[in-house]
């Protein structure tokens, strides 16, 4: 029970304190000239002005509320370093116990983690976010379990929105020694086959290190070592890369291990780079006339990564018809510069139609076999020409060419249909229309009649004959379309069919396009989780085992989302590098910045929460001493006070938050007692008068 005086005025406030002030006048005035029986009239003036004021006793019934005290575990990954975890762990229980046991306090369990925005530990929006229903005047203070590397401690106390003890209990011990790798710079993007420099700096700290100790680096390349360098610590060092492939170049930067250090997880930096293509070079040579002559340039020409150099051959050498020189429009076919010098500059050959006409010499296709052998790339899109006596399979191109012609040509309608391989392939996976039998795209009239030696069929024609043929030559590729009727596509013939993403998709995987690898472990970060994918021609793909940037491994199931295409996600719930592996192939992909503030420093630390501990009354300090055992502190309840904490002990604050339940009030000069007080000061001034 509150006991308390409150007043409810009968008149206007401003008529109140007239009558106050007339009353306290007419006071002085009496009492100056000493009026008999000045005080009993002062008395009774002052009675009727306070009953106009109506003071009355009031009892209030309140109910004594808890105090709210927060227990934050840091779950972060520098946390799980050496014994900090199983000290988190005991410390947190036992504390949690103890808690509870005092009487008039509430517990809130609250863990914080890393969010994998890059922005390290942040236990003090973990602690706001838990107390964000609590009125301030309820909190009795925050105790606060991590390993000291807090990355969003408020620059002071007023910032925390109570006022409370904040106390912080540092696990780790004080004789740790940590080796680790700051980046300095690093490019984003580089052109392929480009040289790019990534600045580093390795730095030793803690208990015995300092700057100007030989260090070894090993640098990796997608998960392959390419070189390794020396450094000494505290100096900056520049590393030189190439830049292999398009699409991301995942580099990795490893020092050697420091004797006796805490972690080896940030000896490690990694740089994703990506690789980005000049404009691809491609050599279109265009044979024997023909309704879809323009099919290949125009695609080619629609498509701004490629620079497309054509020719048409429509005047052989042995066409000589008497007419001058300086009269013909037509250019000479520069074979040597194309064949011989440059050939090495183009991505990809396309011969469209191409028949022997005595233009390139049996050499110049000796060089193309070359070109294809050494990382080059063929597409053959041929027609009766191939069939014929000026076939390319009757040059020194034969040894690469998967398909060998019978000599025959197929007249007759039909439709192109994938095979079973290529519903898997990346390159004919999914084509519009693919779903229906037959499938939904015209029909084509005309192919040549070969065997397979090699390679795999991705379409077929009538009675299974293979149609679009791929291949891999040693480190280069060669790819046969053996009908001339895809224009029948382009132009819209019985409505047409999906010639722009099979010719496109066809041009990219001869040029090793990574996206189109026909056996590939991909892995991409889509929002908080892990997409990982498997491309495959195989009907089954193999889970993959997921190590995360701690060390922590998962396996992870795959599931088929359609033909050849395997699909699992994972959370990205650390920052750092995850790998990815099923056994036979491997990826890497890093999540969030490339300096992690959670990696920057890992060395436990009371400094950064003294400061705001001090300010609250509250303590920082370690669980453990060196090589000590776990010294937890006692807990006990105090009234507020300015110091919260002691030698082996750490306090909270009870506070005196309640809720009203109700309100009893008592008038004191209304109704019969006020009547007879103010009767009787009234009586009593009479009877001083009549005296």
């Amino acid at each position: 029970m509150v006991w308390s005086i409150s007043f409810d005025p009968l008149v206007p406030q401003w008529l109140l304190i007239t009558a106050a002030f007339v009353t306290a006048l007419i006071a002085i005035v009496l009492g100056f000239i000493n009026l008999r029986g000045w005080v009993l009239r002062t008395t009774a003036m002052a009675l009727l002005v306070l009953a106009l004021a109506n003071p009355a006793i009031e009892r209030e019934d309140r109910e004594p509320l808890s105090s709210v005290v927060a227990l934050v575990v840091d779950k972060s990954q520098s946390q799980r370093l050496a014994e900090r975890e199983d000290t988190t762990t005991t410390a947190a229980k036992e504390l949690q116990s103890r808690i509870e046991a005092l009487e008039g306090f509430d517990l809130r369990l609250l863990e914080a983690r890393n969010s994998g925005s890059g922005n390290g530990t942040e236990v003090f929006q973990t602690l706001a976010n838990g107390l964000a229903d609590v009125p301030p005047e309820r909190v009795g203070g925050a105790i606060i379990i991590t390993d000291g590397q807090i990355h969003d401690v408020p620059e002071n106390a007023e910032a925390l929105g109570f006022n409370a003890p904040v106390h912080g209990l540092i696990t780790g011990s004080a004789d740790e020694r940590d080796r680790r790798i700051v980046l300095e710079t690093a490019p984003r993007f580089g052109l392929v086959g480009s040289e790019q420099t990534i600045s580093l700096t390795v730095v030793d700290q803690g208990l015995g290190t300092g700057p100007g100790d030989q260090v070894n680096l090993t640098v990796k390349r997608d998960g392959s070592v390419v070189t390794t360098r020396t450094a000494r610590t505290g100096e900056k060092i520049d590393i030189p890369v190439e830049i292999a492939h398009g699409g991301d170049n995942i580099f990795e930067i490893e020092a050697d291990s420091l004797p006796g250090e805490l972690t080896t997880l940030n000896n490690r930096a990694v740089v994703t780079i990506d690789g980005i293509r000049e404009n691809l070079r491609v050599l279109l040579v265009s044979g024997s006339p023909h309704a879809g002559e323009r099919t290949w340039r125009n695609l080619l020409k629609s498509d701004a990564s490629v620079d497309l150099v054509h020719f048409t051959i429509l005047r052989p050498p042995e066409k000589q018809d008497g007419t001058p020189i300086n009269q013909l429009s037509l250019i000479a076919f520069p074979t040597r510069e194309l064949f011989s010098v440059k050939i090495d500059e183009f991505d990809l050959i396309i011969f469209d139609r191409y028949v022997r006409r005595g233009v390139l010499p049996m050499l110049y296709f000796d060089n193309i076999a070359r070109y294809v052998r050494e990382g080059g790339a063929v597409l053959l899109a041929g027609g009766p020409d191939y069939a014929e006596g000026g076939s390319l399979y009757r040059t020194p191109l034969a040894p690469i060419l998967p398909a060998r012609p019978t000599g025959a040509i197929l007249e007759q309608p039909f439709h192109a249909t994938l095979a079973s391989l290529g519903e898997r392939h990346p390159v004919t996976r999914g084509l519009p229309g693919a779903e229906q039998d037959p499938p939904a795209w015209s029909r084509w009239f005309r192919m040549v009649d070969t065997e397979l030696d090699a390679g795999h069929a991705l379409m077929s024609g009538p009675s299974e004959t293979p149609l679009l043929v791929l291949n891999r030559e040693e480190k280069g590729r060669v790819a046969m379309l053996l009908s001339d009727h895809v224009w029948l596509w382009a132009r819209g013939f019985e409505g047409g069919g999906p010639h722009v993403p099979l010719l496109r998709r066809l041009a990219h995987w001869l040029m090793q396009e990574p996206d189109l690898e026909e056996e590939a472990l991909n892995v991409s970060l889509r929002g908080p989780e892990l997409i990982v994918e498997r491309q495959t021609l195989g009907q089954t793909a193999n889970d993959v085992t997921v190590v995360t940037p701690t060390g922590d491994r998962s396996e992870l199931s795959m599931t088929e989302q359609e033909p050849g295409l395997w699909r699992g996600s994972i959370p990205a719930t650390e920052t750092g590098l995850f790998s990815i592996s099923d056994g036979a192939m491997n990826a890497l992909i890093h999540v969030g910045p490339q300096n992690p503030r959670e990696y920057t420093d890992v060395l436990s630390t009371t400094e950064v929460l003294t400061p705001v501990s001090e300010a609250t009354g509250g303590t920082a300090r370690r669980l453990r001493d060196v090589g000590g055992d776990l010294d937890l502190p006692r807990v006990v309840s105090m009234r507020p006070s300015a110091s919260y904490a002691g030698n082996g002990w750490i306090g909270l604050k009870a506070t005196e938050a309640s809720v009203l339940n109700g309100v009893d009030r008592f008038p004191l000069l209304i109704g019969l007692l006020g009547l007879a007080i103010l009767l009787g000061a009234t009586t009593a001034t009479w009877y001083r008068e009549g005296r």
